[in-house]
């Protein structure tokens, strides 16, 4: 695994390159690679490499990134969750990819999980070209999550967090430092989810860049982040993993995606909550599908007699 970076939109973001160690699905043309990021103010540290390592196994190169502003990636502000730019450092990240040497710019995997799970969705149809999109344990609809925070912490919640939310963009137009609140936190506590079990799962999979802090206008933005929005666009087959346990991402979202899905769409159903499919034998079942779905697509094509 060699440390590595690229330049979105003038900041540089840190990444992971791990290089095919098979040659099963290597073409004329190179090698496909999987572009990773993570979820809602997670880095790249936190429970991805795993997943990255069964993709390299497998024959694909993998490109492991952190957001602007998080882990080690530059730009400020820091801890800025920020749909519109992440999506943004996604098709950074796949213009980088596409020049690696002898890797096939045509045979581009989108990866993402929990936040980012749903920005592959907008970004792969946007693009146009990726050959494929893995999304697990997904946030597909930002206003059917708003409502689910609604429904577990109270309406004086999401009160709060948008109190919060506006003096901090108050702020920014006068120059001050960003007004921080935690991502995650126990049920009742000021942060953006303190769904039950939400802390414990976050400290299980996070990583030493990991800060669990953000800035709190992010709160006031996460119902304009409908992935769903995006479904019937794509034009690459899209292979979803369900956590029909999950508090925080409504798994009916996910399955809407999957009807509207532009270039079809496979289902892997998990009796999982939210942190659960990234260890244990979730791991194993969702990694193992995950796999085999890209040797399916990424198949290449033996040469005519």
């Amino acid at each position: 695994m060699d440390d590595t970076g690229f330049d979105s939109h003038g900041t540089r973001c840190a990444a992971w390159y791990l290089h095919a160690e098979a040659d099963a699905l290597t073409g004329d043309r190179g090698r496909p690679c999987v572009v990773m990021g993570h979820g809602f103010g997670a880095t790249k540290d936190a429970g991805l490499l795993p997943f990255a390592e069964r993709f390299a196994a497998a024959g694909c190169d993998v490109l492991v990134f952190d957001y602007r502003g998080y882990g080690l990636s530059d730009g400020t502000p820091r801890q800025n969750v920020a749909h519109l730019k992440h999506r943004q450092d996604y098709h950074a990240a796949i213009a980088h990819a596409r020049g690696l040497p002898g890797v096939d710019p045509e045979r581009i995997v989108l990866w993402g999980s929990s936040y980012s799970g749903g920005h592959v969705v907008p970004v792969a149809a946007k693009d146009g070209q990726v050959a494929a999109v893995i999304s697990q344990g997904a946030a597909m609809d930002g206003l059917v999550a708003l409502l689910e925070i609604g429904k577990y912490a109270g309406v004086g919640q999401l009160l709060k967090l948008t109190g919060h939310a506006l003096w901090d963009m108050v702020g920014s137009l006068l120059g001050r430092a960003p007004h921080l609140i935690p991502v995650v936190g126990p049920p009742g506590s000021l942060a953006a989810i303190t769904a039950e079990g939400a802390e414990t799962g976050y400290r299980s999979i996070m990583g030493p860049t990991f800060r669990n802090e953000m800035c709190a206008r992010g709160a006031a933005i996460i119902p304009l982040n409908r992935p769903v929005t995006a479904a019937a666009k794509l034009r690459a087959p899209i292979f979803l993993v369900v956590a029909t346990e999950d508090n925080i991402c409504p798994p009916a979202a996910v399955r809407a995606v999957a009807r509207k899905a532009g270039a079809g769409s496979e289902v892997l159903e998990l009796e999982s909550g939210h942190f659960d499919i990234y260890t244990g034998d979730l791991f194993e079942r969702g990694s193992a599908a995950q796999v085999a779905f890209l040797e399916r697509v990424l198949k290449v094509s033996a040469p005519a007699a």
